[in-house]
């Protein structure tokens, strides 16, 4: 075998032994999980005025402060998808820990490192799968 496989199989090992992650850090993520679903939810409810259909009536609104807010009713109609999408990973990081599979990549079964999961909690695969 050579020295660069011996040190891969090495790092591997040492890798894996190191992340495994105990109650305190998988309750840890779960505070963390439930802080941001709360977050995502309030911030759904207060931009629901902002999503709501722009008036068509020209007479109260000129034609380029309707186009004005036309605009920011899109951007608030994408801000809302994007926080859809976040709030089902952050439900499916929630499912996963209930079921005592979180930290491990759902396409591959290995674990997640513990900086990916400190940078985004709701990851649901390891950095190889998801690249």
């Amino acid at each position: 075998m050579s020295q660069l496989a011996m040190r891969e199989m090495s790092d591997t090992i040492t890798f894996t032994m190191a992340e495994n992650l105990n109650q305190t850090q998988i309750q840890a993520f779960a505070a963390q999980l439930r802080q941001l679903k709360s977050e995502l939810e309030l911030a759904s409810e207060t931009t629901e005025l902002d999503r709501a259909p722009v008036a068509l009536d020209q007479q109260s609104v000129g034609r380029l402060s309707r186009m004005d807010a036309m605009q920011m009713q899109a951007m608030a109609q994408a801000q809302q998808r994007n926080r859809e999408i976040d709030l089902r990973r952050v439900i499916g990081a929630l499912g996963r820990i209930e079921d005592d599979e979180f930290g491990y990549c759902n396409d591959c079964g290995e674990l997640i490192a513990l900086k990916r999961l400190e940078v985004d909690p709701a990851a649901s695969q390891c950095i190889k799968c998801a690249t």
